[in-house]
């Protein structure tokens, strides 16, 4: 569903007070200014005609950037073919860890750190259940998650966890054949909750940090700890579609903005407290581009995370110490031009002419970044924002 409103709009229209009352980080910055360059002559364009009826179209250069919701949606498609190309052709669980919002706190103030910690004890708990459950080294695909349905912080980790893995002498072991859940739900969550407060902890003693933090890491203790867990699907490939949805995702799509006015945002949010209807939400538009902001992450942030068996170095060493055929998955296929890749994932073909259906569109001239009449006029975009 194609909405008249955009992102980029509301950033052109906010962006200038946001800068004024808050201190962001020069990633949050950079990508307010990506948002609002993305598919504009200050990206540069070239000019394409049809071979047959001679039609011109004028195409601008997208920005590239990872928080930009106008290119995320190849960038999607692609991440669930490699992953299903590189799954393990065995049941796969779905598992997603949550934490009380309590820490969102300690979240805003060195969220680098704190995603970091995350991963790390995710795997650090899923691990050590594959040992003491099964005597297995199993593997994950770890997948951040920041954002909730009205823009709130809502960190969280959705988590592909094949149920199989290698022994400790090298043995090859499918698990989890019988029941619905891989591992104890109840266990798994007092385990996730007595490793990561204490991490967390002691990583705060580590670095300078206020002591007002150390009392939402004691209100932490106080909550219940949720893990969820799909039951196991014969297949991984419904699994990775479904989560490939939160993957190369921002916090909000362009579709889900319905109205902008000169003080207001308003934009579709399911509420999961009425069985995931789907209503209004109205926001000052500041407050609207804060959020969004919070869920612009670290530079150089891996978000989608592989471990054990999915590690690309641990499968290595494993083909070449046991060779086994169980981890060997799909080879790639051919290389592939980016218009190939689009007309082969989603069927569009870029290069049909959109007026007589039959041409095929070709370059005829490029203007690249540099030469772009308002590729080196930083006024321009200085005056979009400010």
């Amino acid at each position: 569903m194609k909405s008249n409103y955009e992102l980029a709009d509301v950033v052109r229209i906010f962006g200038k007070q946001l800068i004024e009352q808050e201190n962001l980080s020069p990633q949050q910055t950079k990508a307010l200014f990506n948002i609002v360059q993305c598919r504009t002559a200050s990206l540069g364009w070239y000019e394409e005609m049809c071979t047959c009826c001679g039609q011109v179209r004028y195409c601008y250069n997208s920005c590239g950037g990872r928080h930009c919701p106008k290119c995320q949606s190849t960038k999607q498609a692609l991440w669930v073919e490699q992953l299903t190309q590189t799954t393990l052709p065995v049941k796969h669980y779905h598992i997603i860890f949550t934490l009380p919002h309590c820490l969102n706190k300690i979240c805003l103030w060195g969220n680098n750190m704190f995603y970091k910690l995350l991963f790390r004890y995710i795997w650090s708990t899923l691990r050590s259940f594959g040992y003491t459950h099964y005597g297995v080294e199993t593997g994950a695909v770890a997948v951040l998650h920041t954002w909730g349905q009205n823009l709130w912080l809502h960190p969280h980790v959705h988590c592909l966890v094949p149920a199989a893995g290698y022994t400790i002498d090298g043995r090859w072991k499918n698990i989890g054949e019988t029941g619905s859940f891989l591992y104890p739900i109840n266990q798994l969550s007092k385990d996730f909750k007595g490793k990561f407060p204490d991490s967390l902890k002691r990583k705060l003693k580590k670095v300078n940090f206020p002591d007002s933090l150390d009392k939402f890491i004691q209100q932490a203790y106080k909550k219940p700890w949720v893990v969820h867990s799909e039951p196991s699907m014969a297949k991984p490939d419904n699994v990775i579609q479904y989560l490939g949805q939160y993957t190369q995702r921002v916090a909000i799509s362009n579709h889900r903005i319905l109205k902008i006015t000169h003080t207001h945002v308003t934009f579709i949010a399911k509420d999961f407290r009425e069985k995931a209807l789907p209503k209004p939400v109205i926001l000052d538009g500041v407050e609207f581009l804060r959020r969004f902001c919070r869920h612009v992450l670290p530079k150089r942030f891996v978000k989608i995370r592989r471990f054990g068996i999915y590690n690309h170095t641990s499968k290595r060493h494993m083909e070449l110490e046991f060779g086994n055929e169980e981890i060997q998955t799909v080879k790639p296929k051919k290389k592939e031009t980016a218009r190939e890749t689009l007309k082969r994932l989603t069927g569009f073909d870029a290069t049909i002419c959109p007026a007589c259906k039959k041409g095929t569109m070709v370059i005829i001239r490029e203007m690249p970044r540099i030469m772009s009449p308002a590729g080196h006029l930083p006024s321009l975009l200085l005056s979009l924002l400010l």
